[in-house]
């Protein structure tokens, strides 16, 4: 299941939460007035709040509007449903597609980690571990790439996956010519040829990686 898969889930499944909470409202005793289950109540915000900060970051209007909503709410079923309204704007937007980048963010900070690493094995003289730390960046990188751009990449090596990028057009200039010694490299990496490696050439697979997330994952 991929990250967008997983963030829809998570939106469903706390709309559905939502919708229980709103049918079990029930009179207090001398009121006349809807209330909710505070205890539910409570559970459903966290999560949401959580979910929100997560995907769109605690600066963002639906996090802002979320909890703004949240803190005037006292159990009173017209007040949960204000928070309810604030929660769908969210799910609406994310679902419909309108709010982008989500995954590619998130990738590119963990492939980034990977490039992090990379860099500090080659600084230290371990230009073996460094080579295998950004081989498994570069591939992951490209196959995240093409699968985003509806390409089927799964059980395909390197070499097919860069040719498929460039027959669709997806890599351009430089990065398409940097591309051509990338397999090969990362070939020598993940098959131990150490001897065909050298620092440079593994902080090429490096430079290349670091422009190549910058270029599409940020």
């Amino acid at each position: 299941m991929s990250m967008d898969e997983k963030i829809k889930k998570r939106f469903t499944d706390l709309a559905e939460f939502a919708t229980n909470i709103e049918q079990n409202a029930r009179l207090l005793e001398k009121t006349v007035t809807l209330h909710v289950n505070m205890g539910d109540f409570e559970e459903w915000a966290t999560s949401v709040l959580g979910l929100l900060q997560s995907v769109f970051g605690e600066n963002s209007p639906y996090y802002k509007g979320f909890l703004t909503a949240r803190q005037k709410c006292d159990g009173y079923l017209s007040q949960f449903l204000v928070c309810r309204g604030s929660f769908q704007a969210a799910y609406e937007d994310y679902s419909g597609g309108y709010i982008t980048g989500v995954e590619k963010t998130i990738s590119g900070e963990v492939l980034g980690d990977f490039v992090a690493l990379a860099k500090a094995a080659l600084h230290e003289g371990n230009k073996d571990a460094a080579a295998v730390l950004a081989g498994a960046a570069l591939e992951d990188s490209l196959k995240r790439y093409a699968s985003q751009n509806g390409l089927t990449v799964s059980g395909k090596n390197m070499s097919e996956v860069v040719s498929a990028l460039k027959s669709k057009g997806l890599v351009q200039g430089g990065q398409k010519t940097l591309l051509d010694d990338m397999p090969k490299l990362r070939d020598y990496a993940m098959h131990a040829e150490w001897d065909k490696l050298t620092p440079e050439s593994v902080a090429s697979i490096i430079g290349f990686v670091e422009q190549f997330l910058l270029s599409h994952f940020s």
